[in-house]
């Protein structure tokens, strides 16, 4: 019998491989082509467009690191909006936090969620059910264009590469909304990539941020699924510098919001010092937000 495996098409000269134990699902939606596999080594993975997404073996890396920093950074989140994300493991961490009144999704693949509903149910948990939360399926492009002033805490995106789908998620009109619907101590963060591989996602991502926004920097997690060193996570803010939190002003807030304890990557230690980032990668920040 011969070996199935699955590459990721992300970099020209540069490829991982996973050996496929069973397809799951293969499909072509309205926006990109759909793979959801199981793995040796990683459990159940989900492909889009070729470049993997979300494994359930690392996924709580991720997810925990792109939820967390920004809603504890935030200290009093209630409403948040997450772009994408349609696995659904954003908005389960989004709502671990107790003081989170209102969660709305918005995911333009429908085709996304629904595969991650049947193939990955674990990584979104009871999510999907929780009477906080809004799930849409639609445009956030348009529904952030449309959402009214000073209506939303904190906005995750969690999208694809500035490629494709993704690509109008990382403008300065995008950019100019967010920060519109921003209450005054508003946050919003945003995957910004490898920057050992994909240096200018995180540059040019964090020049547009900083036209609408006072406070603009990143952090890092280290996610083994996604090759080539930390991804970084790009992080604007109106109010509070989010980088400045002490360890212990954050721990009481994870505690608070009842997340302390819960983690597999994330801890308070971790969260202050993910801001504190390697000259490589800070040297792709505006001198202003480092």
């Amino acid at each position: 019998m011969t070996e199935a495996w699955i590459g990721e098409t992300l970099y020209d000269g540069w490829q991982q491989r996973f050996r496929v134990r069973k397809e799951l699902a293969r499909a072509k939606s309205a926006f990109q082509d759909i793979v959801v596999f199981e793995s040796e080594t990683h459990g159940r993975v989900l492909v889009l467009d070729g470049v993997i997404q979300i494994t359930e073996g690392d996924e709580f890396v991720y997810q925990e690191m792109l939820t967390h920093v920004p809603l504890l950074a935030h200290g009093d989140a209630r409403s948040v909006l997450i772009i994408g994300a349609g696995d659904g493991g954003v908005l389960r961490r989004v709502l671990q936090h107790r003081g989170v009144t209102r969660a709305v999704m918005v995911e333009i693949d429908g085709e996304v969620i629904d595969l991650s509903k049947r193939f990955l149910p674990g990584i979104a948990g009871d999510a999907w059910t929780d009477p906080r939360a809004e799930v849409i399926v639609g445009d956030g492009i348009d529904y952030v264009a449309r959402a009214e002033t000073a209506s939303v805490d904190a906005i995750i995106v969690d999208s694809t590469d500035p490629i494709g789908v993704g690509e109008v998620l990382f403008t300065d009109s995008f950019y100019e909304h967010c920060a519109r619907i921003l209450t005054p101590n508003g946050i919003i963060v945003n995957q910004c990539g490898v920057p050992f591989m994909q240096a200018d996602e995180l540059r040019e991502t964090s020049l547009r941020r900083a036209r609408f926004f006072p406070h603009v920097s990143a952090y890092v997690a280290a996610v083994p699924t996604y090759v080539g060193g930390f991804m970084t996570l790009g992080v604007a803010a109106k109010g509070q510098n989010p980088a400045a939190h002490p360890v212990e002003t954050i721990r009481a807030r994870a505690e608070a919001a009842g997340i302390l304890g819960t983690t597999g990557y994330w801890t308070p230690e971790i969260h202050a010092g993910a801001f504190n980032l390697p000259p490589y990668i800070a040297r792709n920040l505006p001198s202003a937000g480092v």
